[in-house]
């Protein structure tokens, strides 16, 4: 077999894997999450490749009063929130440190992400093994 469709393989059944997991704490968010309020207190700037990008920091007060502070999993393009904006955030109380923005392209749009990633590499490698 070849080794590219191998790779592709295993990358795609990765993130899905990954994918499986992200749906998972989005399922108990939903079903145990608890609502509050959060205050983006910062945007952190990050290099890669693409440039210079933005990444929102979020505060929000758990139930027992502790301060928590958390950056959302999806970054890029259209994903930025100002310094100073009020969201909506929900968390797990037994790990506020699991929180998400309470927007959809915040609770779904990593769990998209990942499976879209995920089905196009099983795609490239059933590609690759067909073609050799």
């Amino acid at each position: 077999m070849n080794f590219g469709a191998v790779l592709c393989t295993v990358v795609g059944l990765g993130l899905l894997g990954v994918a499986m997991r992200e749906g998972a704490v989005v399922r108990r968010l939903r079903r145990h999450g608890l609502h509050t309020w959060g205050l983006v207190v910062d945007n952190v700037r990050t290099n890669d490749s693409d440039g210079p990008k933005w990444i929102p920091v979020i505060a929000f007060t758990d139930r027992s009063g502790y301060r928590v502070e958390f950056s959302p999993r999806m970054h890029g393009s259209g994903m930025g929130l100002a310094t100073g904006r009020q969201v909506e955030v929900v968390y797990l109380a037994a790990y506020p440190q699991v929180a998400r923005v309470r927007m959809w392209r915040h609770v779904v749009g990593p769990l998209v992400f990942l499976v879209f990633g995920g089905v196009i590499f099983l795609g490239a490698g059933v590609f690759i093994a067909v073609t050799s």
